[in-house]
């Protein structure tokens, strides 16, 4: 007993019997020739019938297997079988499932199978074999037949036909013998196993000097679209019997689907995630060719898709979100090869990081041309020494990359980033930087563009851009903690010094992409030295004076710290619409200390705080703090600091001794005016001085 009984004679059917045979499903196979014969790969749970049967054969069939569904994936034209095998069907009461070809549209932009128009080759419709050999009585020049060897006696009616017609049939002995019988000898006998590819149509059709092409409307896994597509090269003019009225039915993958329902499979999906360069078919590898060439269905954006359409006529699905594109595989079961498409390379700022992370471990990755090879070898560039960064929808501190790297890669999101970049590196006093700018890679409208930031701060583009600034005149990053404190502007406004900064900046353990919060910034010596070190993360500053908020924005432009954002006001306030942040330095808190930490960790419960406690108060506060709040790997730390300064030379110490000795002789004239002075009028009349009279008087 079989669980399917399929009736197959075409490429959709032994598709189906390859699946059936994969997930071990008892298959009894029915194929009408010896050729069918032979092309069916048997396995253990395939039993193969060769032979026509008749509707009464198909009956007593399927009472003997008992089966569980009955599918039908005979020739478009067998249309006899077709209808022996759904009263078949029907009379054992069993489900009767139809095979069809599905429709596809040609790879000319605008042609439709039904539909003469538009930019494919000259095409000619008939209703069956013999008004083709009527149309073709009454033109000259060669002609391709792949319409089989079923039909050939219809042909003999052309004149001159033994010498005009070239016929491709099958290698089989039987139908050989038939075509010499027919009077097509020698080379006009073509006695081949297809799929035959485009190319290989148009060497057959430049090489026999054909004028026309008759063929079926088979659909795309007949070959029919290669068959056009080749005709249309070569200018031959395709002559296509007409396909008999549209069946209603399932296509194989259709198929699929029910029968992982009805028979309750497990689908295994072999997955490959592609790297398809800059975009173009003519940027992909080999492999990723060959791999979507192969694939059952391809996922990627429009773009890609477009791209891929070229190598590949199967189901498409456009979706570039890691998510759905995970979800939509896990619900259609029925696709066995799945080709994920992503631009640029796959390891090169691609999502294929967390599509991944979505999919089985067994997922195939195939790489591609990254945008920073192909654009570095545009502009004959090496790239070893480049910094490599994105700003393609996310931040990125790219002033910063500029101003300590001679040269930056960047992934932009289009024209306006290019006007940004460029106003602000003439801000930040970088107005010489060279700006190479690359749009559309790849594309027939590529356009590299270069120049001076100062020139391009009204630049006019597309949205694939792709940029390398170079910065003859970069430093190197400064890799210590505690800049001097003369390397600020200070004005008034206080200042976390050198030394405590530096033990701060260690006790709050950065990260490259941390988000920062410096409350009450004051100067902004902290916040600075924070953006210089998370280079791939923010630093927002609050402060509410006036006059600090001036320092700040000075302090930004003179260390380029663009990844500084500087929020006017105060906390806890102005933190509610941040984002939430990795570590906090509160270096003034207004007596708003504890309603602050109260924010930050609603924010981030497993944020890493620092508060510098310069008075008594704020620590008794801190302290209150770490007892009511449950605050992990805490400290205090007390800090004295003392610095020592260069001794005098002699010159500085005589001088130093004579001002010294003056002053004590000064004292020593006050002493004895106070002690020697009387205090009242004497005998004699005299007027006497008071002490303080007395010190004027010595002085």
């Amino acid at each position: 007993m079989a669980a399917v009984v399929l009736f197959a004679g075409t490429t959709e059917g032994y598709e189906l019997e390859q699946f059936l045979i994969r997930h071990r499903v008892s298959v009894c196979l029915c194929v009408a020739t010896e050729y069918g014969t032979a092309s069916a790969r048997a396995g253990t749970e395939v039993r193969i019938l060769q032979g026509r049967l008749t509707a009464e054969e198909m009956t007593a069939l399927l009472k003997e297997e008992d089966p569980v569904l009955v599918i039908d994936a005979t020739h478009p034209y067998a249309e006899e079988a077709t209808k022996n095998i759904q009263a078949a069907a029907q009379n054992c009461k069993k489900e009767y499932i139809r095979v069809i070809r599905e429709k596809r549209v040609s790879l000319f932009s605008g042609w439709d199978q039904t539909d003469s128009s538009g930019s494919g080759p000259d095409m000619v419709y008939v209703k069956n074999t013999k008004e083709a050999a009527e149309y073709l009585s009454h033109t000259s020049g060669n002609v391709l037949v792949t319409t089989g060897s079923k039909e050939l006696q219809e042909y003999t009616v052309i004149p001159d036909c033994e010498q005009r017609l070239y016929v491709r049939v099958l290698p089989v002995p039987e139908v050989i013998r038939r075509c010499n019988e027919l009077g097509f000898t020698g080379k006009h006998v073509m006695a081949m196993q297809g799929p035959f590819s485009e190319e290989m149509n148009e060497v057959l059709l430049t090489n026999l000097s054909c004028r026309y092409l008759v063929t079926k409307e088979s659909g795309d896994t007949g070959g029919f679209y290669d068959k056009l597509n080749a005709a249309a090269r070569c200018d031959v003019t395709v002559v296509v019997i007409g396909r008999p009225a549209m069946e209603e039915g399932l296509t194989v993958i259709e198929c699929r689907r029910l029968l992982i329902q009805r028979l309750d499979l497990q689908s295994v999906p072999r997955i490959s995630v592609i790297g398809m360069g800059m975009g173009t078919a003519g940027n992909m590898t080999e492999d990723a060719l060959h791999t979507i060439q192969k694939a059952e269905l391809v996922i990627g954006s429009k773009r890609l898709t477009d791209a891929a359409a070229l190598v590949s006529q199967h189901a498409v699905y456009n979706e570039y979100d890691s998510d759905k594109t995970a979800a939509y595989i896990r619900e259609h079961p029925e696709y066995e090869r799945i080709a994920v498409l992503l631009s640029g390379d796959v390891g090169f700022y691609s999502g294929a990081r967390k599509l991944l992370s979505l999919l089985p471990e067994d997922t195939h990755v195939i790489p591609g041309v990254s945008t920073v090879q192909y654009f570095m070898a545009r502009l004959r560039l090496p790239w070893e020494d480049a910094s490599l960064v994105s700003a393609h929808g996310r931040d990125a501190d790219l002033i910063g990359s500029i101003d300590r790297n001679r040269k930056v890669f960047a992934l932009l999101s289009g024209a306006e980033d290019v006007r940004d970049l460029a106003e602000k590196l003439v801000r930040y006093g970088m107005e010489d930087v060279i700006l190479h700018i690359g749009e559309n890679l790849s594309y027939p409208d590529e356009k590299i563009v270069s120049g001076k930031a100062a020139d391009l701060t009204s630049y006019e583009g597309g949205r694939l851009c792709a940029l390398c600034a170079v910065n003859p005149k970069a430093g190197p990053a400064e890799r210590f903690y505690g800049f001097p404190d003369d390397w600020f502007v200070r004005g008034n406004v206080p200042m976390t010094k050198s030394e405590i900064r530096a033990v701060c900046l260690s006790k709050l353990r950065l990260a490259e992409d941390s988000v920062c919060y410096d409350i009450g910034a004051g100067t902004g010596s902290v916040s600075v030295e924070m953006a210089r070190l998370v280079s791939g993360g923010r630093v927002f500053l609050m402060e509410k004076n006036e006059e600090a908020v001036r320092l700040l924005e000075e302090n930004k432009i003179r260390f380029r710290t663009d990844n500084m954002q500087i929020i006017r006001g105060e906390a806890p306030e102005i933190l509610e619409e941040l984002p939430a942040p990795t570590h906090a330095f509160i270096g003034g808190s207004s007596g708003n200390l504890e309603a602050i930490i109260e924010t930050l960790l609603k924010k981030n419960s497993n944020l890493r705080m620092v508060i510098p406690c310069v008075t008594l108060e704020t620590l008794t506060e801190w302290k209150k703090i770490l007892e009511k709040y449950p605050l992990k790997d805490t400290e205090i730390v007390q800090i004295c600091v003392q610095k020592a300064r260069k001794a005098c030379n002699h010159k500085t110490t005589l001088r130093t001794i004579v001002v010294v000795l003056c002053s004590l002789l000064a004292i020593a004239a006050i002493v004895c005016a106070i002690l020697f002075i009387p205090s009242n009028i004497s005998a004699s009349g005299k007027v006497k001085l008071s002490k303080e009279q007395a010190v004027d008087a010595a002085y």
